[in-house]
């Protein structure tokens, strides 16, 4: 193209939009044919479309990998450093502790003091709730809260995340194993499958942050989690049912009709004392709930209701020893018994261990990590996800040798965690020596604590889950978003939550192809008083170019959406003309693409042009491109595209493109 070559712009006349009836709105005015041409006609610099600098195959690729694999470029920070400095640095990175710790102090001491033991007193009455709630021995709970804080507080890089079973995995897990193993009927195999895929959540986390994969979290959207976790929470709360009404004989389905019919028949069973004391506890838990909310410095009332509750309870259980209120039992002192040779990688239940490993491998990460950037947010610091996803598949991988069962971040002890001012991940080895002083002299103080406090806890942890107010807002902003979550609530509500985990990731997956096959294109006019060319549905005042069709691609082309391209542009071309001819105006002449808006380009994309120009080009329609951003013109100049559009049909800018259209002869 050649540098410095003038047209005329501006000299052609623009279509205003029809004005409907009764609309007042001034409308734009127009320019006429009688106006001077000195008042009319601006002088117009064509530029050069630039190519970048050319690059080796070789050298392509590696960018193209790093931005893939190593967007945070996390070798930066050992350039230009001596051998020793480079040792601290990646025993810093790969060893946080390592980091905070050479910093630390004794008034950080004391914070992380107050929220560790603060955390304790929520994290033990919950992890044997939560034990209850994937169908485990309440010990077990207990356990997941001892080792794996340990070892995420030597790995973890996020200061707030406090470590421990939480509410969502322990059910997809419980929901998943049981449908295959009885725990009650086969209590060790259940327990060996419920390791086995501890194990596998672990390998799956750790693989994925070792090989840079984390994005593969971010398939399961905002709005499908919203309706997973809101199911899910419904679903857990029916299941509690069983401990709140006293019911011995309960349904194993997850199901609402399921667990509602199973309540009905037993009704029978029903026990008023377990009710009263249930019911009275409960509506305990949630007023303390709600103060906290309503006052944060009083966050100290929720996060010790809990573990006050089974106290009290426990109590009041030794005092009446009523046979009508079940309790949990003896439970085992000392500290976790090494489980590896629990572990089983053959037999027919393997494919299920590595199927509820992936699945809750998968939530606990996405709840983990997105705990942890939500407070890293609020401290303004940074988490690095491909190091969490490492450190909490670590972890998970450590605890399945170590009696523990899937683990990660929680929300609800974060959340104490730094309300009590928790300065640094010591926080999480202070819960830990409290959950060891449990295991080692407070066991036998469990025996009379009754299942129903447990049935309230786990009822009042989980009720936060239902966000409505979430799906209100998808609601408004997205119906589509709002269609996804609800298709994922009902799944887990009325099926299965495996069902509606599959439900929730197949909308998710659906929904980007649907995004990447059909990209938004819009036709594009001038908006009034600029140089600027804008979507007409989107600004109302721009007006249409005579003879020119503007088309907007927003998407990158590729093969899933490059034959769409063509259609569309061409269903643009129809209704044009088809305005024209009833406006009796001049019928289209050229069509221009407008590129800002494309990130990428593939061969079929490329093919996808030359067709579109070979077909416009024996309707004697001109096709040319406006702004190709450098990684597009890079592949158009290395391919025939480049050739068969030429430098005449290649513009800065669709100004540029529109005036030099219009200083052409009419054919």
């Amino acid at each position: 193209m050649v540098v410095n070559n003038k047209v005329d712009s501006l000299s052609y006349d623009v279509e205003a939009p029809p004005a409907a009836a009764g609309d007042t709105t001034p409308q734009p005015p127009m320019q006429h044919h009688h106006q001077p041409p000195q008042q009319r006609r601006e002088v117009l610099e064509l530029h050069k479309v630039s190519v970048p600098e050319p690059r080796t195959t070789a050298k392509a690729l590696r960018q193209r990998l790093a931005e893939v694999f190593f967007p945070d470029d996390p070798l930066h920070q050992f350039k230009n450093q001596s051998s020793a400095r480079r040792l601290v640095l990646a025993l810093h990175y790969f060893f946080p502790i390592f980091q905070w710790g050479s910093e630390y102090n004794p008034r950080l001491l004391r914070s992380d003091v107050v929220a560790g033991l603060t955390i304790a007193s929520l994290a033990i009455p919950q992890g044997i709730s939560y034990a209850k709630l994937a169908n485990l021995p309440p010990i077990i709970g207990l356990y997941s809260s001892f080792v794996p804080p340990l070892i995420y507080s030597l790995l973890g890089s996020s200061r707030d995340l406090a470590v421990g079973p939480v509410s969502i995995a322990s059910l997809v897990m419980g929901s998943m194993l049981r449908e295959a193993v009885s725990p009650d009927e086969q209590p060790i195999l259940y327990l060996q499958l419920a390791f086995t895929a501890t194990f596998f959540a672990g390998v799956f986390q750790a693989s994925l942050g070792f090989l840079r994969l984390g994005f593969i979290v971010d398939f399961l959207s905002k709005a499908t989690l919203t309706g997973f976790m809101g199911g899910a929470a419904i679903i857990v709360s029916l299941q509690q049912l069983k401990g709140l009404l006293g019911i011995v004989h309960f349904t194993s389905h997850m199901g609402f009709v399921d667990v509602m019919t199973s309540v009905v028949k037993r009704h029978d069973e029903w026990e008023w004392q377990t009710i009263t004391m249930g019911l009275a506890f409960l509506a305990i838990l949630l007023l303390t709930r709600q103060i906290s909310a309503r006052n944060p410095k009083l966050f100290w009332v929720s996060a010790g209701a809990p573990l006050a509750s089974v106290i009290i309870s426990t109590i009041l259980s030794f005092i009446w020893k009523s046979h009508s209120i079940s309790v949990i039992g003896m439970l085992p002192k000392g500290v976790n018994p090494p489980s590896a040779n629990l572990l089983t990688f053959s037999g027919s239940y393997v494919a299920l261990t590595i199927k509820t490993g992936i699945m809750t491998g998968i939530l606990s990460l996405t709840e983990g990590i997105a705990v942890g950037r939500t407070f890293a947010s609020i401290n303004n610091y940074q988490v690095d996800g491909n190091k969490e996803m490492m450190a909490i598949g670590i972890m998970n991988m450590a605890g399945s040798c170590a009696s523990c069962y899937v683990t990660t971040g929680s929300f609800s002890r974060s959340a104490v965690n730094y309300s009590a001012g928790c300065k640094t991940a010591l926080s999480n080895i202070v819960m830990a020596s409290a959950v060891l002083v449990t295991l080692l002299f407070l066991m036998p103080l469990f025996h009379y604590t009754p299942n129903v406090i447990l049935s309230a806890i786990i009822i009042t942890a989980v009720i936060g889950l239902i966000d409505v107010r979430g799906a209100a807002k998808l609601w408004k902003v997205d119906k589509l978003d709002f269609m996804a979550c609800m298709a994922a609530f009902l799944g887990v509500l009325l099926v299965s939550v495996q069902v509606g985990l599959a439900v929730a990731v197949a909308i998710s997956l659906f929904k980007i192809l649907l995004q990447v096959t059909r990209p938004n294109m819009v036709v594009k006019g001038l908006v009034p008083g600029t140089q600027s060319y804008r979507s007409v549905v989107q600004y109302r005042e721009a007006v249409r170019v005579p003879s020119v069709l503007i088309v907007g691609v927003e998407s990158a082309i590729y093969f899933a959406n490059s034959m769409y391209l063509v259609e569309r542009v061409m269903r643009f071309l129809r209704d044009e003309e088809e305005k024209a001819l009833k406006a009796n105006q001049s019928s289209i002449r050229c069509v221009v693409l407008d590129m800002s808006a494309v990130s990428a380009i593939d061969t079929s994309g490329l093919d996808a042009l030359s067709e579109l120009k070979k077909i416009l080009d024996k309707r004697h329609i001109e096709l040319v491109l406006a702004n190709p951003v450098g990684s597009v013109a890079e592949r158009m100049f290395n391919s025939a595209v480049g050739e068969a559009f030429g430098s005449d049909r290649l513009f800065f800018s669709v100004a540029e493109a529109v005036a030099a259209s219009q200083c052409k002869p009419q054919a």
